[in-house]
């Protein structure tokens, strides 16, 4: 029998400003969608590059409680820099959340993210099967 999708909404992450879930699980995959620094209010943080990254983590980490997951069950980050040069920094707040797990990573330099936000960050995690 396939598996069905699950939809995932956190109520502790901002709601999405578009068509879509928080994440999707499948199995015992989850699959978040890309989180950017919005406050509860669904405004972009005040403050630079480290405010904002540590904002896409807190939105990241109620995306997966709310699935059943933690930042210990992730397997693969995508990070979306607007700038490269600011890579160090977002580095630094990455490793904060994971300690010594040590996902698999892509950080691509992009153009232009939604509302000009520095920083956006998918994830895909482990969860127990339902």
């Amino acid at each position: 029998m396939k598996a069905q999708p699950q939809l995932i909404n956190a109520a502790g992450a901002p709601a999405a400003i578009g068509p879509y879930s928080h994440a999707v699980k499948l199995g015992n995959l989850l699959f978040t969608s890309g989180q950017i620094p919005l406050g509860a209010d669904g405004q972009v943080v005040a403050g630079g590059i480290e405010e904002q990254t540590h904002q896409v983590f807190r939105n990241l980490q109620a995306v997966l409680e709310a699935a059943g997951s933690n930042f210990q069950d992730v397997v693969k980050a995508t990070v979306f820099l607007k700038d490269m040069n600011q890579f160090a920094d977002i580095n630094a707040i990455y490793a904060s959340y994971f300690g010594e797990h040590k996902p698999a990573r892509s950080a691509v330099e992009v153009a232009r993210l939604p509302k000009d936000v520095l920083v956006e960050i998918e994830l895909i995690a482990s969860t127990s099967v339902e």
